[in-house]
């Protein structure tokens, strides 16, 4: 498993190309960042072909996929991301599906399933993955719908594309529903890139409650070919700490 490095999480006051250079120089081949408007595409893709680092992934500029009025918003803004993706050599976008509106769940997982279900051909034809985010509402998005990776599964088959897939976020996921390992070997078909943190805290990984060289044993044993982002916010200086998680876990 590649060990991933999200920008904003440890260089938030670095431009992005620079952070991308420091990323290859700490050993690390695989980053991704948030938001894309205002960087400069062609400065993105430099730095990532002088460090030696794969740009995996980073976000659609639109989250709201409940609120079937918003869905046109929701389609630009992804024709959008999905341009800046191929120019900066991104194959993948992660989103998430918005607020629960109040309206029933029935009603909100189908608005989310017809908005991938209109992205399909945009991302098909872009070579372009797209990746929804089950979070957690107990301690960081209250009043977010997608907290089950179950449902993510679901919405993901429902889809019936290789282009649409999950970013399983294994902090998020232990707060919400535990039964981690099962549920990532189980269902590895529906999934694209994984996130970490430690619980509780958002921390280095090994300062939380859950054994990460288990986790990432099995989930290797099991045939992952993907990538995890260190998706948590360091208590240690970020470069020590990122040389101790690439220690521990690379």
């Amino acid at each position: 498993m590649r060990l991933c490095v999200p920008i904003p999480c440890f260089f938030p006051e670095m431009s992005v190309p620079d952070a991308i250079r420091e990323v290859g120089r700490l050993g690390f081949d695989a980053a991704e960042i948030y938001g894309w408007r205002g960087l400069d595409p062609a400065a993105v893709r430099s730095a990532c072909e002088e460090a030696g680092v794969e740009l995996l992934s980073m976000c659609t500029t639109e989250f709201r996929m409940t609120d079937p009025a918003l869905r046109s918003a929701w389609i630009e803004g992804l024709r959008e991301s999905v341009a800046a993706a191929k120019a900066m050599g991104v194959g993948r976008l992660i989103t998430q599906v918005g607020p629960d509106t109040g309206a029933p769940r029935t009603q909100q997982h189908e608005s989310i399933a017809a908005a991938l279900r209109e992205a399909k051909p945009i991302l098909e034809e872009a070579g372009v993955t797209l990746m929804i985010e089950p979070l957690n509402t107990l301690v960081d998005h209250p009043g977010y719908y997608l907290t089950t990776a179950a449902e993510g599964f679901a919405l993901v088959r429902e889809a019936g594309s290789p282009s649409i897939r999950l970013v399983y976020d294994i902090y998020h996921q232990q707060i919400m529903e535990g039964n981690i390992i099962p549920s990532i070997t189980k269902n590895l078909d529906c999934i694209a890139h994984l996130h970490a943190a430690g619980h509780p805290g958002r921390l280095e990984l090994q300062h939380g409650e859950s054994d990460y060289r288990v986790i990432f044993s099995a989930v290797d044993a099991a045939g992952y070919a993907g990538a995890c982002g260190l998706e948590y916010w360091p208590k240690m200086d970020a470069r020590e700490s990122l040389r101790e998680a690439k220690r521990i876990y690379g």
